[in-house]
């Protein structure tokens, strides 16, 4: 039996010698790169973590004491040490493990994470109410250095230092590379600090010293300049943090050891951990980016690029930035940290005097598009519905209300697959259909993607184009930058009692259910404006209406259509169909479709349900 089938739970690994940790790391590493290979999933950050996962497990008392994981892009090693190692054949597969860390699938996962930049918030609470509650139990954020760019965590860091909570920080820094020499001596230097003798002295120095303030200034100083030497912790002593690092993050002698001191320690702690991305897989330590997200692959050929086959949304969108900004020189392009998974890679090599990527801080890069819009320029905002949900008040204060032209490129709209409920976009169109002046447009193919977004960048104020993940039905793209009508759907099918105005991607279905159905179908192509002229001709030509989208039912686009009916007085039974009142979990997009009667046998189901009413 290996050591790791001797692993059933935290506590396992407590009973093991340091040497047999060792050896249990390479077995870990082995099992995920074979795991991953069959599943897909996240890499490369696993690999880099398997250390320091291990140390966190043998030296706190989880799940009493609180891990709370950021992203949760890293916690594969976290999963399997936590009795759930059977089951990561099922990862981010239907009615499989999740992704990310889930309250509900363990009593070991503190925290649900899929957005970035939550854990030292969550972690202060937690730590706030065992203070509250008279529990001892310790409290650990881990966050990793792209997480650190967002204004939460520093909002957290901030609120931390001045509550002196019982809280530890470890940043774990994949970017970073740390030279043999200064690895070694910061090494040594946060064993020394974090210790006991250390920590006894330095309190009783500051008790004996506080009633000479300026040997008591003087001595702090020292101490600073002294840790300022080998360490880049400043800015987090100023939050009223104790920084000590950075520290190898593969090296479990001195993880555990450390770790074992800060447990000890009260007060908010900052441990700054280096790792290296892909660690122990030769092909992910040379490509982590390739690895961060990955397909199905062989291990031993490792992974392919793909060629041929139909482009993605992302794709289209993509090469059109590229024809716009060549023709508009006023075009900026702006990321909030996802430059290869919008599409701006292309657009990032041949204009990067026009490419901004702010990091993972959504509320800034809309302010900052504001900004450059007052300016004359076009920023066009590529962000994913899910973290556009971040930055609502800047879309409304700072854009919509000044009706300046930003465009918002909106990708993984609707449903995601894998990623699940912490990714989908469920609730975009529900959320931005109330905000004043924004048009919004969602394309059913990539060629009418391309047109719209050229409708969008065109015009005269705040725009919003939503598509969804993945390739579309194969639509040959032509390739000009003409745009489309402003509020024009388009009737793709023309037939009898009902009509189905489809909303973007979910038009393919439609007209599908349609020919069994003899029903109309119109594209409607814009939520706002709606085509008030089209749906009227129908809804006087009907005797049922029916809406499909990929998005929430409540506050979507069919409400949309039902409030207009409404105003013209018109009495037609609507159907609405589109997501439901709950979060969809992650699995193959074509199976939670047809269970959630989004795929043409569902609609047509559904219309044929109501007829029969």
């Amino acid at each position: 039996m290996s050591l790791l089938e001797r692993i059933d739970s935290p506590a396992d690994l407590k009973q093991l010698a340091r040497a047999e940790l060792k050896e249990l790391a390479g077995e870990i590493r082995a099992f995920m790169i074979d795991s991953v290979s069959k599943t897909g999933g996240h890499l490369a950050s696993n690999l880099g973590v398997v250390e320091l996962t291990l140390a966190l497990h043998t030296v706190y008392d989880t799940p009493s004491d609180r891990i709370v994981w950021d992203v949760g892009h890293q916690t594969y090693v976290h999963k399997i040490l936590t009795g759930r190692r059977a089951r990561m054949a099922t990862l981010r597969q239907t009615d499989g493990l999740s992704g990310f860390t889930k309250r509900e699938e363990s009593e070991y996962d503190a925290f649900i994470a899929g957005h970035s930049s939550t854990s030292i918030s969550a972690a202060l609470g937690m730590a706030a109410a065992a203070k509250l509650k008279g529990e001892d139990r310790r409290c650990v954020a881990v966050i990793g250095d792209g997480a650190m760019t967002a204004g939460m965590a520093f909002e957290a860091l901030n609120n931390a230092g001045a509550m002196d909570a019982n809280l530890l920080v470890i940043l774990n820094d994949n970017e970073m590379s740390i030279s043999p020499n200064v690895g070694a001596l910061s090494s040594y230097l946060t064993r020394l600090l974090s210790g006991r003798v250390y920590n006894t002295m330095r309190r009783q120095s500051e008790r004996l010293l506080s009633g000479l303030p300026v040997l008591h200034e003087l001595a702090k100083k020292a101490e600073e300049h002294m840790k300022g030497m080998v360490m880049p912790g400043t800015l987090f002593e100023e939050f009223g943090f104790n920084y000590l690092g950075p520290i190898d993050g593969h090296d479990l002698d001195t993880l555990i050891a450390t770790l074992s001191n800060l447990r000890q320690l009260a007060g908010p702690q900052f441990l700054h951990v280096v790792t290296q991305k892909g660690r122990g897989y030769q092909p992910a330590e040379a490509n982590p980016l390739g690895y961060h997200g990955v397909g199905k692959f062989d291990p031993d050929q490792g992974i392919s690029a793909k060629t041929g086959g139909k482009p993605s949304y992302t794709q289209v969108f993509g090469d059109w930035l590229v024809d716009m900004a060549l023709a508009d020189p006023r075009l900026v392009g702006i990321t909030p940290a996802m430059c290869e998974g919008s599409g701006l890679t292309r657009f990032a090599e041949q204009f990067p005097g026009r490419y901004y990527d702010v990091g993972i801080a959504e509320q800034h890069a809309l302010t900052f598009a504001a900004g450059l819009a007052c300016e004359g320029l076009k920023p066009v905002v590529a962000i994913y519905s899910t973290f556009l949900q971040r930055a609502y008040d800047q879309l409304i204060h700072d854009i919509a209300l000044q009706k300046l032209p930003v465009m918002l490129a909106i990708d993984r709209a609707g449903l995601v697959g894998a990623d699940g409920p912490t990714h989908a976009g469920a609730f975009d169109l529900s959320f931005l259909r109330c905000v004043p002046n924004l048009m919004i447009a969602a394309p059913s193919d990539e060629a009418e993607c391309r047109r719209l977004l050229s409708t969008a960048y065109r015009h005269d104020g705040p725009s919003a184009v939503r598509y969804p993940r993945g390739s579309g039905p194969g639509a040959e793209i032509e390739p000009g930058l003409e745009p489309l009508p402003i509020g024009k759907g388009l009737l793709r099918r023309q037939g009898a009692r009902v009509a189905i105005l489809a909303f973007g991607a979910p038009l393919q279905a439609a007209l599908a259910a349609a020919d069994k159905l003899d029903a109309t179908v119109a594209d409607m192509r814009f939520i706002k404006p709606l085509d008030r002229a089209l749906i009227e001709d129908l809804a006087r030509r009907h005797d049922y209406l029916v809406t499909v989208e990929e998005n929430a039912v409540a506050g979507g686009a069919g409400e949309a259509v039902a409030e207009l009916l409404a105003e013209l007085g018109l009495n037609n039974r609507v159907l609405h169909l589109g997501l439901p009142d709950r979060f969809v979990e992650q699995g193959d997009p074509a199976v939670l479709l047809a269970r959630l009667g989004l795929d043409a046998a569902g609609i047509e189901a559904r219309v044929r349900e109501l007829l029969a009413e």
